[in-house]
């Protein structure tokens, strides 16, 4: 293990090696990543891996634009042998509300000033997408064909490896055990395999950056909940699209393989670090899937895990400084959407700790914002 190092990212997810690479890629070459499992091992490989544009406030429309487009390019950008798998196949967004119908035409008004080609369906032109999607108590619909799905393993291995390439060292395995502070500034890094020396840590923990923000004082307004989705067998292609509700509290896409991977958020879920899987999800996910696609009650389901959000009190990340320590910065509270945001927080990180003007505006995302009570409220979320 190196000795010292210009920035050590605590995290081996989306967030934590992209923001590695966009150092590296911008000449900082002693750039060290520590993770605790294998690359991937947390939420990131445990997500839905959907990828949308399709929000309701300008923000999230924006950041989401452009990890979309750096996703896009993501094989070649990162000169990778292998395929992310992006999949443009949409999302097929459904309201089951006259509130909801009304949100989605403000929605589909302020994605489309942005440059995202959503568009408000009607339930008949929605079936033309989806032909077998039960329209029974549904008002509307949204879609937007740049949406899609990508594999969350090999995004994060090909982000990985061009990392590495440029310089950045990557231990796996690795546990950080604290962080070492000198007048509330940032001196160092302990972990079980060495210490490591630096003025400069990035805090993209996910389900675990609660525990790393203590290490240095900080009580960061997160807390992580176990998400639970569940994949069928391969059946042959009859879904193109992601089809999403956020009033039915449900998403389902058909992944490359063939198989449904599918999930739902559930206000009961404990507010802890367990991974486990309950018969509760599994009952209330196959009996809201099969009322809106009423075919999939004949796939069989072959497997069901859980991830961690890591939420904040509005639902959206904290991202940039600590102005309490110096040195110690925060790409964290994605609250499920981390993934899709993983190549632009990638870039915005990067540029925030090289004092660069941010491609997109981050300010408004700074932790300061809970003591200010300058929250932003995402309507579009699971």
């Amino acid at each position: 293990m190196i000795k010292s190092a210009d920035v050590v990212i605590i995290g081996g997810g989306i967030s934590g090696v992209a923001i590695a690479y966009n150092l590296a890629k911008k000449g900082v070459r002693n750039v060290a990543v520590i993770e605790k499992g294998y690359l991937a091992s947390g939420s990131t490989g445990r997500c839905g891996a959907g990828i949308r544009q399709q929000w309701g406030t300008e923000m999230n429309c924006r950041i989401a634009k452009f990890a979309c487009e750096l996703f896009e390019n993501a094989n070649e950008e990162l000169e990778y042998e292998g395929d992310i798998e992006f999949k443009q196949g949409g999302y097929l967004m459904i309201s089951s509300t006259e509130k909801e119908h009304e949100q989605f035409k403000k929605n589909v008004e302020l994605q489309n000033s942005l440059g995202i080609p959503s568009r408000l369906l009607s339930l008949e032109e929605a079936k033309e997408i989806v032909p077998f999607l039960n329209t029974d108590g549904l008002v509307s619909a949204t879609f937007c064909q740049k949406d899609g799905h990508l594999n969350p393993f090999h995004t994060t291995d090909a982000f990985a490896r061009a990392a590495e390439r440029l310089g950045v060292k990557i231990y796996k395995f690795t546990e950080v055990t604290s962080i070492i502070t000198e007048n509330n500034r940032i001196k160092g890094v302990r972990t079980t395999k060495g210490d490591i020396s630096t003025n400069v840590i990035v805090n993209a923990a996910g389900g675990y950056s609660q525990q790393i923000g203590k290490m240095v004082g900080i009580d960061l307004p997160i807390y992580s909940e176990r998400h639970q989705i569940l994949v069928t067998e391969a059946i042959d292609q009859v879904l193109e699209p992601m089809v999403m509700s956020f009033s039915l509290n449900l998403y389902c896409q058909q992944v490359p393989h063939g198989g449904l991977l599918m999930g739902r958020g559930d206000e009961g879920e404990p507010r802890d670090l367990r991974i486990t899987s309950g018969w509760h999800f599994l009952e209330e996910m196959t009996k809201t899937i099969t009322n809106v696609l009423p075919p999939l009650k004949n796939a069989r389901m072959i497997r069901q895990w859980a991830g961690l959000y890591n939420i904040t009190p509005d639902r959206q990340p904290i991202l940039g400084p600590v102005d309490e320590v110096e040195g110690f910065y925060l790409a964290v509270g994605f609250s499920g959407h981390g993934f899709m945001f993983g190549p632009a927080t990638g870039v915005l990180i990067a540029e925030c700790i090289l004092g660069e003007d941010t491609t997109l505006p981050i300010d408004m995302l700074h932790l300061n914002r809970f003591k200010k009570g300058e929250l932003i409220f995402e309507p579009s979320v699971v």
